[in-house]
């Protein structure tokens, strides 16, 4: 990866929707250059997708990012089991005050408490620390800056 595929990156990650054309116009490529390029990131799993951001609490729906302690031995088993919960929309394994972190959206807070209840619930989960969120101050794409 050279500072051409960075600059694509960062293109991308502040509009997915720009054009090949813009982007090739920005770096002094040609087209055809950044498609090869964007198809090379994609395929080595550099750009897993394109996605919109969402605020949620706009449309009326309930985000929390949710901490999960888990027995260590059950850890891989757990993760199997919330992978297959469609509320969860992200899933992470840490090294912080928690084993996992899940980013759970809803429908409303009875939803949430019952997705709560359920990882509670599973086998091998110690304890799960919710913390709902009451205000996005600032929702942006990552970016490696």
């Amino acid at each position: 990866m050279d500072s051409k595929d960075i600059r694509i990156l960062e293109m991308l990650e502040k509009d997915a929707r720009i054009s090949r054309t813009k982007i090739a116009e920005a770096l002094g490529i040609t087209e055809t250059a950044v498609r090869k390029r964007i198809k090379k990131l994609e395929e080595s799993g550099v750009i897993l997708g394109y996605y919109t951001l969402i605020n949620y609490k706009k449309i009326g729906m309930v985000l929390s990012y949710t901490g999960i302690d888990v027995e260590p031995e059950k850890l891989l088993e757990i993760i199997r089991r919330l992978k297959k919960i469609k509320q969860i929309v992200s899933l992470f394994i840490t090294s912080g005050d928690h084993d996992i972190i899940a980013e759970i959206v809803c429908k409303d807070i009875t939803e949430i408490e019952e997705i709560h209840r359920k990882i509670s619930s599973m086998e091998g989960v110690k304890r799960i620390c919710p913390a709902i969120v009451t205000e996005a101050v600032k929702l942006v794409a990552f970016t490696h800056r």
